[in-house]
């Protein structure tokens, strides 16, 4: 069983997050029975995303108050400079462009969608490989290639079926 999240708790895994510590080691700092499952958890529904690399302080960005005026050489050095700390941004994932519906084989792995026709095209271990990633029927692909995917059982002849049910009784 966990503790609850108090907010002493959730101040200090938003400061040891930001740290760049890992979720086991926030978890052993937490104590009283916080999982890493759970710092996991409460990291993602707190929504923090920016942090350093583990085992390196939190580095923050700085940029001039004002712009710099450029000098000319024979000047001396001018007075030092106010910094202001630039909160990190919300790191978002890439978008991905959706493949073009009409166009069969300009999906991949990483763009195929739920609901995108996964019938592959070309040969899987060469860079030029890719899916249909038309929009897919009632089942993983298109009407297309779900027409040769899922072909009717043929029956068979008359003759062939007479002659196998008399072969049981004889």
């Amino acid at each position: 069983m966990t503790a609850g999240w108090t907010e002493d708790r959730v101040g200090a895994l938003k400061k040891l997050w930001l740290e760049g510590q890992s979720a086991s080691q926030i978890a052993k700092q937490l104590g009283g029975g916080v999982t890493r499952n759970a710092v996991i958890g409460k990291v993602h529904r707190l929504g923090l995303s920016g942090r350093a690399a583990p085992s390196q302080p939190a580095r923050a960005t700085f940029r001039p108050s004002r712009p710099r005026p450029a000098a000319p050489p024979t000047q001396a050095p001018s007075a030092p400079r106010r910094i202001e700390a630039v909160q990190p941004r919300a790191v978002s994932a890439p978008s991905v462009p959706a493949p073009m519906p009409d166009l069969p084989g300009t999906a991949t792995v990483m763009t195929l969608g739920a609901h995108m026709c996964k019938w592959p095209i070309g040969d899987p271990s060469s860079n030029e490989f890719s899916f249909c990633g038309r929009r897919s029927s009632e089942g993983v692909y298109c009407v297309e290639h779900a027409r040769v995917a899922y072909q009717p059982q043929v029956k068979r002849g008359g003759a062939t079926d007479l002659a196998r049910s008399l072969r049981r009784y004889i």
